[in-house]
């Protein structure tokens, strides 16, 4: 049961780190959450891709992708993460948990959206490199 969970802890208002990561795999893991959010940012849709797992829970490649054509076309949109930390870590799988601003701005009519809420994104390790396989956000109000 503890190997499914996805989540994170709090404590005195602070994000509880996972303890057990090796100092390279978390420089590895930092990077491949930094790249995804660069790649989104930079609205790159095969670059951010790239930062997917081969075989994701919870999300289909081919429907991200046509998500995203469609966000990007009708949109500028930028993500700001903040607090990232590793939560929970092992071999295979790691959960960064983070707290993730989203501003959105219509091209057509200028419109401005701005959203807060924290998130965890769940990377499992594939051929040596840490791709996401999952995300969880909850959107503050």
């Amino acid at each position: 049961k503890e190997e499914s969970t996805v989540g994170f802890e709090m404590a005195n208002g602070k994000i509880d780190e996972a303890q057990n990561v090796p100092e390279d795999e978390r420089e590895s893991i930092i990077a491949a959450f930094d790249e995804y959010i660069a790649a989104f940012n930079a609205q790159d849709i095969e670059r951010y891709i790239a930062t997917l797992s081969d075989d994701p829970k919870g999300f289909n490649i081919e429907e991200e992708r046509k998500a995203l054509l469609s966000a990007f076309d009708r949109n500028h949109v930028e993500r700001l993460a903040e607090d990232v930390t590793i939560v929970k870590y092992s071999e295979a799988e790691a959960n960064v948990f983070s707290t993730l601003k989203v501003d959105l701005v219509d091209k057509e009519t200028g419109a401005e959206l701005s959203s807060e809420g924290r998130q965890v994104t769940v990377f499992k390790k594939e051929k040596d490199t840490w791709k996401i396989s999952s995300i969880y956000y909850i959107g503050s109000e």
